[in-house]
């Protein structure tokens, strides 16, 4: 089970830029350092971390929060049309291919709302079997609702599942779910990863395998 943003694709950069503009013209501060905190999180729940570290939780009521919330997605949508195969990460499509070849199961437990458009744009949506609907996920990670979804939807029990993350967030929803961790540039602060990889490019089926088998 894979994270979409900084396993499979890595838009974090657009992230930054459309919560940037949103920082911007309400008067927030907003560096690449908060950014980093958003990893792994709901479009939400970034909102409230920005908030809170410029505390100015108060500052802004519940419809304003909201329109904060639709302005930062429709920027960002907007920014994905740039968007294309070549923004795969290193190492993914020859990854994914020769797990499918294998007869594994494969599907997207992602935070992200725009999932499917990231993945259409890819041109590696057919090669899932389950995509989780983050608009159906009412608690995001690290709590492992996600990964259950999957779990549920493949028809597996998630002490056979592997998950890939690159967040803090995720390698504990992982763990929470009772799933072995694959983790990729993870910033370890409280929880590793089962098998940390520095890069897409790195992985190896069979070793992925031959690790937790």
């Amino acid at each position: 089970m894979f994270d979409l943003d900084g396993v499979l694709t890595d838009t974090a950069e657009y992230h930054y830029q459309a919560w940037k503009r949103i920082a911007e013209e309400y008067g927030l501060f907003f560096d690449r350092n908060a950014n980093e905190q958003l990893k792994g999180v709901s479009r939400r729940r970034s909102l409230d971390l920005i908030l809170e570290i410029n505390q100015a939780g108060q500052r802004f009521n519940e419809q304003e929060k909201e329109q904060m919330v639709r302005e930062k997605n429709r920027i960002y949508r907007n920014l994905l049309k740039n968007i294309t195969d070549r923004d795969i990460l290193p190492g993914i499509q020859g990854f994914l291919k020769e797990a499918r070849e294998r007869g594994i199961l494969l599907a997207v437990a992602s935070a992200s709302r725009n999932a499917d458009t990231v993945l259409n744009r890819l041109g590696i949506k057919p090669v899932f079997d389950y995509i989780a609907d983050a608009g159906q996920i009412a608690r995001t990670k690290p709590d492992p609702e996600v990964f259950l979804d999957c779990c549920r939807n493949l028809g597996v029990l998630p002490h056979s599942c592997i998950g890939f993350e690159d967040s803090q967030a995720g390698i504990e929803a992982i763990r929470a779910a009772g799933m072995r961790s694959v983790g990729i540039r993870v910033k370890v602060t409280t929880l590793a990863p089962d098998l940390p990889y520095q890069g897409t490019e790195e992985l190896d089926v069979q070793q992925v395998l031959d690790y937790f088998e």
